[in-house]
């Protein structure tokens, strides 16, 4: 035949008949469909015994076979000795599985989640990218059409004309390479094809839902094929903001590719690629954001707390149950350190400034108990778009010998915008211009501040932009053999350089406020303080430090201000490898296969500090450090000195086959596989820039270590009951060392590496029941467990359960919280009269221009002896060497804790009965996904636990053969669930707070589809 793509069309869906989607909305459906599905699906599969007709869905009782790539050549999935699951598109259409995030309800011990900025984490057994920096890799390789995409959309772009999906578990570093310690996940196009071909797919549902998928495949001559396919979304929100009375969450987006293939001989295939995705919505990157509210401490030790001190004892949110109604509480404003610098230390209002009477501004927040309701100023703004060039060559150099060559091209771009904080506060800003003409210039005249990028407000308004440019390039060279005798080889070097810039910004009116009235303040003709907008410190004379107010719109910011909080990330990997692979045919039923790979991968960061409300100072013709800020430059955000990491590994596998005969199965074969993975490290983002006089940060690691696997696999795949059953199983041993974990501290995402183990057990199941009735089962079992003598700082605990330790929190450039011995924290409220918040600040590390409680620490105050005037007598007390970690707080031990993310159990149960009618045909189809509880975090503690949740789906398709028509009613998550799926613990600054994830509600579609 004419194109390879032409053995493709044996391939049928594993264990899942073909059905395509289909939808029709009205919310009663869910419940009718469902009982639909359970009652006749039994009754109907005796009444189908005795007809002579066998359902065209089916080619007869034996489960077809199917064929995948996974050791990049075609075979069986019942052949490959690898734990692999392979979906095809009508396989995913059955099963409504729409894009990557829902591939864990086909998958044993798969798991997905959102993180809190641009990327996702998919996991298998246990493993997946929980390090969210930019220089950190995935550990599961995404690919489309085997080429792994380093950043991609697997979570937004939804699948469309697919061959199938293979999902590949357990590490794949021979063939697959860098970055596949957990597994692959292959996504495979339909080819072209030697025939004229189209189909159109038009479905409408709840939320406004359209959707319109389509294929038109032209032959051109006897040796050139092109082959066209789309698909477009369209839906209302499915989350509503009560604040700007809108829906949120929608969808629009659209997918296209074109693929040109040309077979000139036998001997020679070529074809070329071209894909393309764009979004433009109202989509939410994160869902709504929970907190149970740290009142903070009414007493400290014997004394009673003012408010002021008390706040400051409050770390904003305590680490409660997610699923308390206390989660649906506001963070504890009172002592944040942006907060106190606007309500107290604006100068000349101070004690009686911008903020009312030391108001905690979230004090009246009030939020639903509903997970798909928020409350924000700000509706969430949604952008990406991504673009693929694929040049494929396939060579015959001789009958046995066969010349690959893959070339990838791809570029990534995304953008999402949305309210820093779920949820508003009331309004908070007194009426300046109402006190006296000496006040009509201050920052909040009638009670609205103007902030340059948010606008006018009487509330504080913060609002975030997640921001990603990325670039990939990759060539593949692989020669593969195809000899006669015991031995056959697969040799193959790449190349890949990929580049990135992601930018995550942070606006708060509160900032900007800061900028203008704290610090770049200047005085008019008549001795009234006026902002002024220092642009160039030698020429805008201000009495403090001088801080560029960017002027520009959100939509259109110069990016040089230092009124907002900018990490920028700008990383280029560049890898290289040499791989390859001996297949061994001992004898005929035993196989032994080995493979090693030399990788080389080099990484360059640049480091770029933030510059949160740091400017510098003019004084005498010169410009220094900041006096109060402390910060080195006053504009901008200036690139350090690059920092090149490099590693050189080996990674591979060893895998032995037996295939035997039993009285039992058809076919079976038993396989055990070793296997060594690797995964990069990278570099810890760089903290504020700031003078040591003004804060002296403690070390943090600057780097992180590379993780590796050692995998011991054994597995048996049968086909029993003259092959109308598969059964496939799996056990697993890992041991992980450096496994990588993020958590954000002093403002970055800090990475840090922990020993791991992974066990457990996979079952895979597809039954033809009868000639009309089918059953697809998985079943994974997963034990994880974090290496004995492991430890971290948990930011949600800082004391630890410790009663003679108390958190406090620093003043403005000090980013995290801090502990303190209580007797120090009881004396230094005694002084707050005279002090303000001075003493407490010198509590916290890094805090010396406050003062000291130790003449190893030069300050310009001594509380230690300030306070023996008043008669305390305290020793001498330094945090950094006196505290634990420096004040950053007791160490949680984390020995025996399991892995984020790592349900336990996950289970799968599909089933889907056929009905003739006449010259129609009926499936009736449900399944049913359930996944144990597991933590967000590897901390373990309520505050971690997701509950154990579950999915229930069913849909009605009716179709005529002979016509090609199909139409098809389904629903999805009938009962309307809405689990906590991850969670994502925010910053020490902004208290602390938890995002949180979850399903889509209840779907409810229609779809007429048709094929010519």
């Amino acid at each position: 035949m004419m194109m390879r793509l032409r053995k493709q069309k044996n391939l049928i869906a594993q264990a899942i008949p073909a059905a395509n989607p289909s939808d029709y909305s009205t919310p009663w459906y869910s419940v009718a469909i469902a009982c639909l599905v359970i009652n006749t699906a039994s009754v109907a599969a005796f009444a189908q015994e005795g007809q002579g007709d066998k359902p065209s869905n089916y080619s007869g009782s034996a489960i077809e076979e199917v064929t995948v790539t996974a050791q990049k050549i075609e075979e069986s999935i019942q052949d490959v000795p690898i734990a692999v699951s392979a979906l095809s598109g009508d396989n995913m259409d059955a099963l409504k599985i729409e894009g990557g995030n829902e591939l864990l309800r086909a998958v044993p011990n798969v798991n997905f989640s959102k993180t809190n900025f641009s990327s996702y984490n998919f996991s298998i057994r246990g493993v997946g990218t929980q390090s969210i920096s930019a220089s950190s890799d995935p550990a599961v390789a995404v690919s489309f059409n085997n080429a792994s995409l380093i950043r991609n959309r697997l979570f937004e772009q939804e699948f469309f004309d697919v061959q199938r999906v293979e999902v590949l578990r357990g590490p794949q570093g021979t063939l697959y390479g860098r970055n596949a310690t957990a597994g692959v996940v292959n996504m495979l196009p339909i080819m072209p094809e030697d025939e004229f071909a189209s189909e159109i797919e038009v479905e409408v549902g709840n939320y406004n839902s359209k959707r319109t998928k389509g294929m038109l495949n032209i032959p051109l001559g006897e040796t050139m094929a092109f082959r066209f396919s789309g698909a477009m979304t369209k839906r209302d929100g499915f989350d509503y903001n009560t604040y700007t009375k809108n829906d949120v969450n929608d969808r629009d987006l659209y997918s296209t590719r074109a693929i040109f293939e040309w077979t000139p001989s036998d001997k020679f295939n070529a074809n070329l690629i071209w894909q393309h995705f764009d979004e433009d919505d109202k989509r939410s990157r994160t869902g709504k954001q929970l907190c149970t509210t740290d009142p903070g401490d009414d007493m400290v030790g014997n004394t009673e707390t003012t408010s002021l001190s008390k706040g400051m004892t409050s770390q904003g949110c305590l680490p409660g149950s997610l699923y308390s109604a206390d989660a649906f509480d506001a963070p504890n404003g009172t002592g944040l350190a942006y907060i106190l610098s606007a309500a107290g230390l604006i100068d000349p209002y101070l004690f009686g400034g911008s903020l009312s009477d030391w108001k905690d501004p979230y004090s009246g927040v009030e939020q639903s108990r509903d997970l798909r309701e928020i409350s924000t100023s700000f509706d969430p703004v949604f952008r990406a778009e991504n673009d693929l060039v694929q040049l494929n060559f396939e060579w015959a150099l001789s009958d046995t010998l066969t010349f690959y060559s893959q070339s990838t091209y791809a570029k990534d771009d995304y953008y999402s915008s949305q309210d820093y904080n779920r949820f508003t506060t009331g309004a908070v800003f007194n009426d300046l211009a109402e006190i006296g003409d000496q006040w009509s210039l201050g920052p909040t005249p009638g009670g609205i501040y103007t902030d340059p990028q948010l606008g006018p407000s009487d509330g504080i308004l913060g609002v975030d932009i997640s921001r990603s440019d990325n670039e990939q390039w990759s060539q593949e060279f692989r020669l593969q053999t195809a000899f006669d005798g015991p031995w056959n080889f697969s040799f193959g070097a790449n190349y890949l350089n990929f580049e990135t810039q992601d930018d995550y910004f942070v606006f708060n009116n509160m900032f900007t406020m800061i900028a203008e009235y704290v610090y770049s303040r200047g005085t008019d003709e008549d001795g009234n303080n006026i902002p002024i907008n220092c642009v160039d410190p030698t020429t805008d004379l201000v009495s403090s430090d001088c801080i560029y107010i960017d002027p520009n719109s959100l939509e259109n910011i110069d990016e040089m201000g230092h009124n907002y909080f900018l990490s920028r990330n700008l990383v280029d990997t560049r890898s290289w490898a040499v791989f390859g692979e001996a297949y061994w045919q001992i004898t005929d039923d035993v196989k032994l296969t080995t493979g090693l790979r030399y990788t080389d991968d080099e990484k360059t960061t640049t480091p770029i500090s933030s510059q949160l409300l740091l400017g510098t100072y003019h004084e005498d013709g010169i410009t220094v450090p900041g006096n109060s800020s402390g910060g080195y430059t006053h504009m901008g955000y200036p690139e350090g000195e690059k920092l090149s990491q490099s590693w050189k590994e080996y990674t591979g596998r060893a895998v032995l086959d037996w295939r035997t005969d039993t009285p039992f199965t058809d076919d079976t074969m038993f396989y055990v596989s070793f296997a060594h993975g690797y995964k990069g490290g990278g570099s810890n983002p760089p903290r504020a820039e700031i003078d040591p006089a003004r804060v002296q940060y403690q070390p943090l690691d600057n780097t992180f270590e590379p993780e590796f696997v050692n995998s011991l696999e054994f597995g048996t795949k049968n086909v029993l009951l003259d092959g109308r059953l598969n059964l496939n199983a799996t056990a697993f041993y890992y041991d992980y060392t450096d496994y990588q974990v993020s958590q954000i501290v002093d403002r970055i995402a800090l990475n840090e590496n922990f020993d791991a183990e992974s066990m457990g057990l996979e079952l895979e199941l597809a039954w033809q029941m009868t000639e009309s009735t089918r059953m697809n089962m998985n079943v994974g079992y997963l034990r994880t467990r974090i290496a004995e003598g492991e430890e971290s700082i948990d930011v949600m605990d800082r004391t630890q359960g410790n009663e003679d330790w108390t958190v406090l929190r620093p003043s403005l450039q000090v980013p995290s919280n801090c502990i303190a011995p209580v007797e120090y924290v009881e004396a230094a409220i005694a002084l707050e009269p005279m002090f303000f918040m001075t003493p407490l600040w010198a509590l916290c590390a890094g805090s010396k221009q406050w003062g000291s409680y130790s003449d190893a620490i030069e300050a310009p105050l001594r509380y230690d002896q300030i306070l023996a005037l008043f008669g305390y007598d305290l020793p001498q007390y330094n945090p950094l060497t006196d505290a634990p970690n420096g004040g950053r707080g007791f160490s949680a031990d984390l020995s025996g804790n399991e892995l984020p993310n790592a349900p336990k159990l996950t289970f799968n149960l599909a089933v889907e009965h056929v009905i003739p009618l006449s010259d129609w045909e009926l499936a009736l189809r449900a399944d049913y996904y359930r996944q144990s509880e597991s933590y967000a975090r590897v901390y373990n503690t309520e505050y971690d636990r997701l509950k154990a949740w579950d999915n229930f789906n069913a849909s009605a398709t009716l179709t005529h053969p002979e016509s090609e028509l199909q139409m098809q009613l389904y629903v999805k998550n009938i009962f309307d669930d809405t689990p906590i799926t991850s969670a994502f613990t925010n910053s020490d600054d902004s208290g602390l707070t938890t995002n949180v994830f979850t399903l889509d509600p209840r779907i409810i579609g229609f779809s007429l589809n048709k094929r010519f």
